[in-house]
């Protein structure tokens, strides 16, 4: 009896062997977490790092996306997007990143507008750049001191959960979050 019931419950759950290895890349987790929360809307300045992420978001035609010249341009583009009922996001690097200060200090965190960003993390674990890694060392004090939440992502099955979670909680707090994207997710090589 009981090996019935527990068949019957399990019934269409697929149970995965710890030597099952997915396949799926960070970028089509992040595009299927985007997709399930309604993120239509992606504004973007180039990135190599994530490249992979926004050559899977062109070739889809539910998003659209805007390349603007500057990051507090994509923050500016999005946070209208918002105000008029449409969910967005920003992605950029670390570099980038210290750049916005102005727009979530005086816009975003005052207006309880909950953008949500993503971001490469350069100026760490073997950066050669000095400016990198300078730019590196403020961004999380900037993101505390203005109490933006932010989350460092470093594992492959951490991604999913992450980016979902991160994406609600600044839809239903109306509050801006940061989702980082560590070299060790990412596997950034120099």
């Amino acid at each position: 009896m009981i090996s019935f019931l527990l068949r019957s419950k399990l019934r269409g759950l697929r149970i995965i062997m710890p030597s099952e290895q997915s396949t799926e890349q960070w970028s089509e987790v992040v595009v299927r977490a985007l997709k399930a929360n309604e993120i239509s809307l992606v504004a973007y300045v180039p990135d190599n790092v994530l490249a992979p992420l926004i050559k899977l978001i062109h070739a889809d035609p539910y998003f659209t996306v805007v390349v603007p010249a500057r990051e507090e341009e994509a923050v500016g583009i999005v946070t209208g997007a918002y105000m008029g009922g449409r969910k967005g996001i920003v992605l950029m690097q670390t570099s980038g990143f210290a750049t916005i200060p102005n727009a979530l200090a005086s816009l975003v965190c005052p207006f309880q507008i909950p953008l949500v960003m993503i971001v490469s993390e350069r100026g760490t674990l073997g950066e050669f750049q000095q400016g990198q890694a300078m730019v590196c060392r403020t961004m999380r004090p900037v993101l505390q001191s203005l109490g933006i939440e932010n989350f460092a992502i470093q594992e492959p099955e951490h991604v999913e959960f992450v980016v979902d979670r991160m994406i609600k909680q600044a839809f239903s707090t109306q509050a801006p979050a940061a989702i980082i994207l560590s070299p060790l997710l990412t596997k950034r090589e120099f």
